[in-house]
């Protein structure tokens, strides 16, 4: 799509986390060197918390690529509403251990013997969990019995506790205070200022081999830093249609305008419209329900912006239609080949 039309090797602003990508702002570069501080120490537990999108699984991953050389069997673990067992059950199986149909003594008895086995090869383990917000208070206990397990008085397991902002006051819940006396590092990943969040999105076009073209104008990198408060997820995802805008208008510029008129196609969809307003959006019933001709233009306006959406999108679905279509063409002919392979 876009990226031929620019030139780039590869799309600059994917949703995935992707540590090639990997932007060290002044917060991640702190939240990296809380990390390697707690793989200094080899126990107890590092908590890093931040808001969705700001990039904790990228700082993982990014981790995950330094360790690759090194001694460290590390696996992650994407916490949901698991109970005690479950829990176990989730950590044996990103070790790769056996785990289905076993009692929970069992299943603490493989988990020993492999922590047991790791430390004999001079390895250590290192468990990741993503989502710590969504632990329950059994499984926050099971995970902190597993800190328990030692071999000449050193942990055999070290993990770190990836959560939302909300993590942080559950962990000052008075249930928590255990697992509080082990942790031996926090810290709470915040949005990117203006000029790193200008930074971050010189960072991620440079990576797939940007040249200058598009160019970004000091008011667009205003414009982006304000729409998306500095969470790179949600300049991912507005960097991505500016730059699907700039290839089906042609443009190898943008500034406010340009900006401006992508953040209100956004705007029109259900992931970026603001349900917290005065009119009742939220879920609750409005006060009132009296609709005047600046919410009848209001409409107008939105239906509008709406249409130029749609007409945007045309090309795109037209040229898709037309691509498939010569393909299917071109192997009823017998000119390709059984399975031909797609490239994007």
């Amino acid at each position: 799509m876009y990226e031929d039309y620019y030139r780039f090797s590869a799309k600059p602003f994917q949703l995935n986390p992707d540590p090639r990508f990997f932007y060290g702002s002044k917060g991640h570069k702190r939240a990296m060197a809380y990390l390697d501080y707690g793989l200094s120490l080899g126990e107890g537990f590092i908590v890093i918390t931040g808001e969705v999108g700001a990039g904790k699984t990228t700082l993982v991953r990014n981790l995950f690529r330094q360790l690759e050389s090194s001694n460290l069997l590390a696996a992650q673990l994407v916490s949901t509403q698991l109970d005690a067992e479950d829990t176990l059950r989730s950590v044996a199986a990103s070790f790769g251990l056996e785990h289905e149909g076993l009692t929970k003594s069992a299943l603490l008895k493989n988990i020993e013997d492999f922590f047991i086995a790791a430390t004999r090869q001079g390895k250590r383990v290192l468990l990741v969990v993503d989502e710590a917000q969504n632990l329950t208070p059994r499984a926050v206990e099971e995970l902190r019995m597993l800190s328990n397990f030692q071999n000449d008085e050193r942990s055999l397991i070290q993990t770190f506790l990836l959560g939302q902002p909300e993590f942080r006051g559950i962990l000052q819940s008075p249930t928590m205070q255990q697992l509080r006396q082990r942790v031996v590092a926090s810290y709470h990943l915040g949005p990117l200022d203006a000029d790193e969040t200008r930074g971050y999105i010189e960072h991620r076009l440079r990576t797939v081999g940007w040249q200058g073209t598009p160019g970004f104008g000091d008011d667009a990198f205003a414009e982006l830093h304000r729409f998306t408060g500095g969470i790179p997820r949600r300049l991912n995802t507005t960097c991505d249609r500016l730059l699907l805008f700039g290839f089906l208008e042609e443009k190898n510029h943008f500034g406010e305008a340009e900006v401006n008129e992508v953040i209100a196609d956004l705007r029109n969809e259900i992931a970026h419209q603001d349900f917290s307003g005065p009119s009742g959006l939220n879920g609750q019933p409005a006060a009132e329900s009296t609709v005047t001709n600046e919410d009848t233009a209001r409409l107008l306006q939105r239906v509008e912006q709406m249409e130029r959406s749609v007409n945007r999108i045309l090309p795109i679905v037209r040229k898709i239609l037309y691509t498939v279509s010569e393909r299917q063409a071109a192997a009823e002919d017998g000119s390709l080949p059984d399975n031909p392979e797609i490239t994007h």
